[in-house]
């Protein structure tokens, strides 16, 4: 289970970003091409958040599709399914990743940014 590595990176992230300040929602993009589960990703985050100063945090993930660009005739194509990586148009195997292999912590929602005004 690479999620379970994966969320405590992300640990390490988060605790140099908020620099001491309570952490609610981690906001992450993940790409489809990372193969990464859901569901796995959260229960994991639960597992490596629980007892420290992230505890009660939660993820926020946006999906991003796989979007390709061809090297023969130039279209893009948005991947429906994997591994196939092929031009839409063409049908070409030469093409270029134009987003869905991403993994990175977007921003991070802080505690006292949660609250509204009184």
């Amino acid at each position: 289970m690479h999620e379970l590595s994966l969320c405590q990176s992300i640990s390490k992230i988060v605790h140099r970003g908020a620099a001491g300040r309570k952490v609610a929602v981690v906001e992450l993009d993940v790409g489809q091409l990372r193969q990464v589960v859901p569901e796995s990703l959260i229960h994991c985050w639960s597992i490596v958040s629980q007892g420290t100063d992230l505890d009660g945090s939660r993820l926020d993930i946006r999906w991003l599709r796989a979007v390709l660009v061809c090297r023969e005739c130039g279209s893009q194509t948005q991947l429906e399914e994997l591994p196939v990586l092929r031009c839409g148009s063409c049908s070409s195997t030469s093409v270029d990743i134009v987003s869905g292999d991403e993994f990175m912590v977007r921003s991070l929602v802080l505690e006292d940014t949660m609250a509204g005004p009184e």
